[in-house]
């Protein structure tokens, strides 16, 4: 049986797959300092990622990102959990509708 990589890089068979959905993450960056950690959690979650934008927003001291993904709602759920505990950051996900 074939095997595939889900998102958070385990394993599964195809008759295991689990359906995936579509969402971004709104994330605003206000301390400078967790851009680092930021950038290592969208990097360990890049397999379920399908585009990011930055927009440094200078006048008030902040980072705009969006993150597209697409991957089990658990996986989601748990890349944005994790953003929004790190310091200074703050992070909501809309998901789509189907």
């Amino acid at each position: 049986m074939a095997e595939e990589r889900t998102a958070d890089g385990g394993k599964q068979t195809a008759d295991q797959a689990v359906p995936t959905r579509i969402a971004l993450i709104g994330i605003i960056v206000e301390n400078m300092e967790s851009v680092e950690p930021l950038n290592a959690l969208l990097h360990e979650y890049g397999s379920c990622i399908i585009g990011r934008m930055g927009v440094p927003y200078r006048p008030k001291q902040v980072n705009v990102i969006s993150v597209a993904v697409d991957a089990p709602q658990d996986v989601i759920n748990a890349l944005s959990g994790k953003i929004g505990r790190l310091d200074g950051v703050s992070a909501r996900t809309v998901y789509a509708n189907r």
